[in-house]
């Protein structure tokens, strides 16, 4: 078994190859979107595994507005325009355990998050 101390870790152990993004979600709104998933343990492929992950897709809505007047003076009249944004994100996640096949008979096992609904919220740069 690969263990897995951080995410740093986790980012280190796999090599992601998704199919199917360019596929449009086949409802509006935020959603669950799966896609399939092969997992190498390092760039040369020794030990792999496929699983399907969910990604959150879609859209929210966003819009923009004048903005109050103690908005302006609090910003010099800079601040002409208001905006509030939401962003299609993961709301809660699910632990999913991929078996990687070693060569011949050999087998590990690696452990990894996939989004399990998602909900618009606040756009933050940090999610991105």
């Amino acid at each position: 078994m690969v263990p897995m101390r951080s995410p740093l870790a986790l980012l280190l152990y796999l090599l992601v190859i998704t199919e199917g993004w360019g596929r449009e979600p086949a409802s509006p709104g935020c959603h669950l979107y799966p896609f399939n998933v092969t997992v190498r343990s390092d760039r040369q492929g020794t030990c792999q595994g496929s699983h399907v992950a969910q990604a959150c897709v879609g859209h929210c809505e966003s819009s923009a507005f004048p903005s109050r007047y103690s908005v302006l003076v609090a910003s010099g009249y800079r601040h002409n325009i208001t905006s509030i944004s939401q962003c299609c994100t993961i709301s809660s996640l699910r632990k999913v355990k991929v078996q990687l096949q070693c060569g011949g008979t050999r087998r590990e096992e690696l452990e990894f998050y996939t989004a399990r609904a998602c909900q618009c919220d606040m756009c933050r740069l940090s999610r991105y």
